[in-house]
């Protein structure tokens, strides 16, 4: 482990733009942490702080110099892996039918994310397995994927929302990366304990001015991982989760959670992990060019489930109960891993606060109710 001092993180950037990189990281806009395209260590949210509760977020700016004292906001790295909107094909009539047109793509430079936090980074290697993991490849994920740099970043700020503890994504990245960074700011010293993931990680540690780790600060940065796991603003039970949830298709706490929902979708759009698509044909007025386009869907739509005859899932209740059961338990079966990365989003910006904390905890009492009475 290598101590890189605060003033030095430009020159992480430096590097990384030096070796062909275009640097994408967290920025403060519009009231959020998103993630854009940066230059510079100035372009991030230095001394901003969030504070999230169910259907509840805000920034606050702060006379902190902390890079990284945030938890995650409404945009996750699947806005540059899987985006919401890509160009499958387009196509032009010709006096025999038509021919498909393929324009010369630009250059691509690699990306290299800076600020990726442990749950965040778990929701990449779980799309991973989605899109790179079967017979069938995304060629689309598979050119933005490649050769992409990860820097982490170990959270210490967690929010009321997280609960990646419990799901065991964080709040330490453990794999994944290729450089992870913890950062700590103990009286006036403001620093990063860095640890490489990766031979390219190493590589550009050696690049970078710092020392060795003494064994007081990496005891400091394991301290501060331990109290950001206490500070868990949320927890879930995750004990025979996937047997629970598909015993209990009838759970009256279906029907209570229906009753709130507005079926809007926005817990799958921030969700790191969600990637369902739906395909879009645009034709232009004179009928000679047509292009397809796939752009994100959810299962909370009504037409998501639309086939020959009909919708399967008519009701918010069925849409729902869907959502929450393959995030949790079908996913298992499907990936080998849940769907969720406890990163907390789904409840922060579900405009009616729906909690899924508390709906899984709720169908938990309800079948102990059960068994007590039998």
């Amino acid at each position: 482990m290598q101590i890189i001092e605060r003033t030095c993180l430009e020159n992480l950037f430096d590097l990384l733009k030096a070796r062909g990189y275009d640097l994408f990281g967290p920025v403060a806009r519009d009231g959020a942490i998103v993630y854009d395209q940066i230059d510079h260590v100035t372009d991030m949210p230095i001394g901003w702080h969030d504070r999230q509760e169910k259907g509840t977020y805000r920034l606050e700016k702060t006379s902190g110099s902390s890079v990284f004292a945030y938890a995650v906001g409404p945009y996750s790295w699947k806005k540059f892996l899987h985006p919401s909107a890509h160009l499958l094909w387009k196509a032009a009539r010709t006096e025999n039918g038509f021919e498909l047109i393929k324009d010369e793509e630009p250059e691509k430079r690699k990306p290299a994310f800076i600020g990726v936090r442990a749950c965040e980074l778990n929701a990449i290697l779980i799309q991973d397995k989605v899109f790179l993991g079967g017979q069938a490849v995304d060629s689309n994920y598979q050119a933005n994927r490649a050769g992409a740099f990860i820097v982490a970043v170990n959270c210490t700020h967690p929010a009321g929302t997280c609960f990646c503890t419990s799901m065991g994504t964080g709040p330490k990245a453990k794999n994944g990366f290729d450089i992870s960074l913890t950062e700590l700011i103990e009286g006036g010293n403001h620093y990063f304990i860095a640890e490489a993931g990766s031979e390219k990680g190493a590589d550009i540690l050696l690049q970078i001015p710092g020392r060795p780790a003494a064994e007081n600060e990496i005891a400091a940065g394991d301290d501060a991982l331990k109290q950001s796991s206490e500070k868990m603003g949320r927890k879930l039970d995750t004990e025979n989760i996937k047997e629970l949830l598909y015993a209990n298709a009838d759970s009256p706490v279906w029907d209570e959670v229906a009753n709130r929902c507005l079926s809007c979708g926005n817990c799958t759009m921030v969700c790191p992990t969600c990637f369902c698509t739906t395909v879009e044909d645009k034709t232009d007025l004179t009928g000679q060019h047509t292009e397809r386009w796939s752009k994100w869907d959810s299962c909370f739509s009504l037409d998501f489930s639309y086939i020959h005859g009909g919708n399967v899932r008519t009701s918010v209740k069925s849409r729902y109960r869907q959502w929450m059961t393959h995030k949790l338990a079908a996913w298992i079966d499907q990936f080998g891993t849940s769907g969720c990365v406890g990163c907390g989003r789904c409840i922060t910006w579900c405009p009616v606060g729906i909690d899924i904390t508390e709906g899984l905890a709720a169908i938990r009492n309800n079948q102990t109710e059960k068994n007590n009475e039998i």
